[in-house]
């Protein structure tokens, strides 16, 4: 499951690399909070387990999650793990 997470991810950030914007309806905070969680979970979103850590951390909703995550990738603030997942790379994660 994480595999197909990666691989949705990581062609997503391609196409987005160009024009990297926070998801829609999501603010500078939504976007602390979002690196705060993930953070407290070693920096990596992997399984679906610390997608929904992420989500009760932070009160964004699962279409809200995979665009932050998206644009973190686009933003090159983030990498694709070959295990598949991310692992933010800025902030307390760098």
């Amino acid at each position: 499951m994480a595999l197909r997470y990666s691989a949705l991810l990581a062609g997503a950030g391609v196409l987005l690399a160009a024009c990297a914007t926070p998801p829609t309806g999501t603010s500078a905070a939504d976007l602390a909070n979002y690196e705060a969680a993930v953070a407290s979970l070693g920096c990596t979103l992997v399984t679906e387990p610390d997608y929904l850590a992420v989500g009760i951390q932070t009160g964004l909703t699962r279409e809200q999650l995979l665009g932050m995550t998206q644009y973190q990738l686009a933003a090159r603030r983030a990498e694709s793990l070959p295990e598949g997942g991310i692992k933010l790379t800025t902030g307390v994660c760098a």
